[in-house]
């Protein structure tokens, strides 16, 4: 068993609203319907999810109104703008995740709250989570060419693998269809990742660092990537690689919206 941690703070900018309620199933679900869903499958017994204060009536109205939740899940929110100092923009997905420390307890999958990731991914992490150690983190990897959008450009943070372990990852903006470096094989981390408990130790020290660093930026993010890479660096941390060959379907702009919900529905 373990807890799903569902990032569903972002301000969704470049969306124009809270795309991670938009309706994109056939069903008119949500993607974290469809994350909860799977991670039910796959042994997840607890949710948390991350949210803002001024989102967090929609998000409990949206689960009230579809009834998607099973009765015997236990769920509990977590308001990433009451942990630390504030301001109007979410301190970034690492930060997301310490927030949610006190409602977490065991192992851990954290994924986005707006990005399909596919059923198998889940189990893949469930799976590898069975012998995952308290120094050891697990992710799941995407090929490349699986998560790039029809149109627009994308970040991704391009991953180095050797021998099933995460050797280096590096965020890379302006990744598109027509504009694109990298060999269409190569494994990208969409934050699908699972943790165990001492992870949240290392980024609170990793948060205080950043405060100190870029505490009065507007605009610095303190970016899950980065902390892992932080905690590989000081050896500190192990990265085991799982793939899937699922196809990620997410939505950045207005116009990704009809796109993913074709996507979904030939599911």
């Amino acid at each position: 068993m373990f807890t799903l941690v569902v990032m569903a703070a972002g301000l969704g900018s470049r969306f124009g609203g809270t795309k991670q309620l938009a309706q994109v199933g056939p069903n008119g679900e949500a993607f974290l319907d469809f994350a909860i869903a799977d991670a039910r499958a796959a042994g997840a017994n607890r949710v948390v999810l991350i949210v803002r204060s001024d989102i967090e009536a929609d998000v409990q109205r949206h689960f009230e109104t579809r009834g998607d939740l099973p009765t015997d899940l236990d769920v509990a929110y977590v308001r990433q703008d009451e942990h630390g100092p504030s301001r109007p923009k979410p301190w970034g997905t690492a930060h997301a995740v310490l927030s949610a420390s006190e409602a977490v307890t065991g192992p851990f999958v954290v994924c986005n709250a707006d990005d399909y990731y596919g059923p198998t991914a889940y189990t893949a992490l469930s799976q590898a989570m069975q012998t995952m150690a308290d120094n050891e983190a697990c992710l799941c990897g995407y090929r490349l060419d699986h998560t790039l959008p029809a149109e627009g450009t994308v970040t991704r943070g391009v991953c180095q693998v050797d021998d099933y372990r995460l050797a280096s990852i590096v965020e890379q903006e302006g990744i598109s269809r027509t504009d694109n470096q990298f060999p269409e094989d190569t494994i990208v981390s969409m934050n699908l990742w699972a943790f165990s408990p001492k992870f949240l130790d290392a980024l609170q020290d990793g948060f205080t660092r950043f405060l100190k660093e870029s505490g009065d930026s507007a605009s610095a993010e303190y970016l899950l990537p980065a902390a892992v890479a932080e905690e590989m660096e000081k050896g500190a941390l192990t990265v085991r690689v799982v793939t899937t060959q699922e196809t990620w379907i997410g939505v950045t702009n207005p116009n990704d919206l009809e796109i993913a919900r074709s996507a979904l529905s030939r599911r």
